[in-house]
């Protein structure tokens, strides 16, 4: 990937796994490379405000040799994709319920207002 493109992420979680991404998903072999000559690839001018975890990056893993061709993988993300969108409106939907029942709950009587 390229690290200096200002769409590129990098994060890294408390177990020590990293996770490298682009953010507008145009990376479909993330987190390996990007695709060449990449139309949304812009260069990062600046880190201001950013905190960086050490001088050292973590080495990327070697890329999986894959038999799979780029666009099955890219049907099967899609596919993925999909499934996620189908089910994330009742989700959102269920956690605002949530919230609410919780909000109404917690109110109770207000012994400062007469």
């Amino acid at each position: 990937m390229r690290e200096e493109c200002k769409h590129f992420q990098s994060r890294t979680y408390n177990s020590g796994e990293v996770a490298r991404f682009c953010v507008l998903g145009n990376a479909p072999d993330q987190p390996w490379s990007c695709p060449e000559n990449c139309p949304t690839y812009e260069r990062r001018f600046a880190d201001v405000g950013w905190s960086h975890g050490s001088l050292v990056d973590r080495p990327v893993e070697l890329a999986p040799d894959s038999s799979v061709p780029l666009d099955e993988r890219r049907e099967l993300l899609d596919a993925a994709s999909e499934i996620v969108n189908a089910v994330a409106p009742e989700l959102i939907e269920e956690r605002r319920r949530d919230v609410e029942q919780q909000t109404r709950s917690s109110r109770g009587w207000k012994f400062w207002r007469r």
